[in-house]
């Protein structure tokens, strides 16, 4: 492409960024984790950012790492991969009402769960107790998910993400919810002192704020993409029934996940139109809080049974010792060396604890290949 042309198509790109809100973050603001020569590059940086995320192998995982039912032989459950493109959905909904970057909302979104283990968050509690007994770090998908973008991918060098992307993944748990998001003013500096904080202190785990108003709305859309999905999911399999839900909770949200989403999108915009924060009412905050209350209560306690929890308990820890060892032996005919470690970075290979090299390789797992990778017994 001539240069006369190539400029008029990043013309093209960047045409609709002259009409964002003021409080948008705009393409120029991008700030790359490793500088870049993008002179003959079309696509703006966030944008370019979701093609490097979903053409990235452990995008392809989301597939086969499931929400909240795990091993159910129901296909119409959620999978992490409607789960993302639900969440960029709505994402995008409220940012094109609010004139925000669609392009930065759409790249977090697609990758804000990438860090995500085989068999949701109990196996996520699960390594959570490895890493923390292990390493003495605390593991969390959020800060997992920079790490396989900064880290992991393409052979343990990284995709180079900006920092923009990576902070509303690491920010992104709309477990912890609030009635009001302000994004926090970051430099790439403060980012990485940030995440690597994450490892060690739980209070700054719980109080990570996005660096941009895309990162608030996808952070709030987090929680609309799942909130009522789970509950269609838990009516599908018989756990509970629409008639189970709270009238109080009923007359503010309503009892389908499309009404539930409707009403927390309006309610979003509403409070939030040329403001420079997201915010939702009171009534409909208190709402959300005690059905997502309701849920934990209902659904996430009753998805897997003691003898379940149990099972993948003892299963995961085998499976660690397995992979640390056969990294300490060297053992080049196991699975971690042949489909992890076979074309690894000589960096990650030689930096990088065994400890935490097994729980990279753990957490990348689907819950298939998780069982499959099982070991009988370990062989001292």
């Amino acid at each position: 492409m001539n240069t006369l042309m190539l400029n008029e198509v990043k013309k093209n790109f960047l045409k609709k960024e002259s009409l964002l809100s003021e409080y948008a973050c705009l393409s120029e603001q991008a700030i790359r984790m490793k500088e870049e020569d993008d002179s003959e590059e079309i696509r703006p940086p966030f944008y370019h950012d979701t093609d490097r995320i979903i053409h990235a192998r452990s995008y392809t995982r989301y597939l086969n790492k499931t929400q909240v039912f795990s091993f159910s032989k129901n296909d119409h459950l959620s999978k992490r991969i409607v789960h993302v493109q639900l969440v960029s959905k709505i994402a995008r909904t409220i940012g094109r009402s609010l004139n925000l970057n669609e392009d930065l909302i759409e790249a977090i979104a697609l990758g804000h769960d990438i860090g995500h283990t085989p068999i949701g968050h109990v196996g996520e509690a699960i390594l959570d107790r490895i890493s923390r007994r292990e390493l003495g770090e605390i593991f969390a998908h959020n800060v997992q998910g920079v790490r396989v973008y900064k880290d992991i991918e393409n052979n343990q060098l990284g995709c180079n993400l900006t920092i923009q992307v990576l902070d509303g993944i690491l920010c992104h748990n709309g477990e912890l919810l609030s009635n009001v998001y302000h994004p926090e003013s970051k430099t790439k500096e403060s980012f990485l002192e940030e995440y690597k904080n994450c490892y060690q202190n739980e209070k700054t785990l719980k109080q990570v704020r996005p660096m941009t108003l895309e990162g608030c709305v996808v952070r709030i859309s987090d929680i609309i993409g799942y909130i009522g999905r789970d509950i269609e999911d838990a009516i599908e399999i018989g756990v509970i029934q629409r008639e189970d839900i709270p009238e109080k909770i009923r007359k503010v949200l309503g009892t389908e996940n499309r009404n539930i989403v409707n009403t927390l999108i309006h309610d979003i915009i509403e409070n939030s139109l040329g403001k420079p924060y997201i915010k939702m009412s009171s009534q409909v905050f208190e709402a959300l809080f005690e059905l997502k209350e309701f849920n934990y209560k209902n659904i996430y306690k009753k998805a897997n049974t003691k003898e379940q929890l149990a099972f993948y308990e003892e299963k995961m820890n085998l499976l660690y010792q397995q992979c640390l060892q056969d990294i300490k032996t060297n053992n080049q005919e196991s699975d971690i060396y042949k489909l992890y470690l076979k074309d690894a970075s000589h960096e990650y290979l030689e930096h990088t604890d065994p400890k935490r090299i097994a729980i990279d390789y753990i957490s990348g797992m689907t819950d298939e290949f998780f069982l499959e990778s099982i070991p009988k017994e370990i062989v001292e």
